[in-house]
């Protein structure tokens, strides 16, 4: 199974998690590698990033909600500024 999960949610299933309530965190552009301790799911508000994962590559854009797993190792390269939802469930 993947590490990196990226879904396309409507509407009415951002509001049944309460997205709009969960932290939000900023990025401008830039490269750096990141280690998930924990699960991490977020929804995508604005920006462009592309996540490297050992052979894997995942883009992700605005509108996507994405699910980070546990023990991923990733590199992530914010190709525009990036604002995104984030909780730790």
């Amino acid at each position: 199974m993947s590490q990196v999960i990226i879904q396309k949610i409507n509407s009415e299933q951002l509001l049944d998690k309460r997205v709009s309530e969960w932290p939000v965190w900023k990025k401008e552009v830039s490269v750096f590698s990141w280690s998930y301790d924990a699960n991490e799911e977020c929804w995508i508000i604005e920006g462009e990033v592309e996540i490297a994962a050992g052979p894997e590559k995942y883009r992700v854009v605005a509108g996507d909600f994405v699910t980070f797993k546990k023990g991923l190792n990733c590199t992530w390269n914010i190709l525009s500024d990036v604002k995104k939802h984030y909780n730790f469930p």
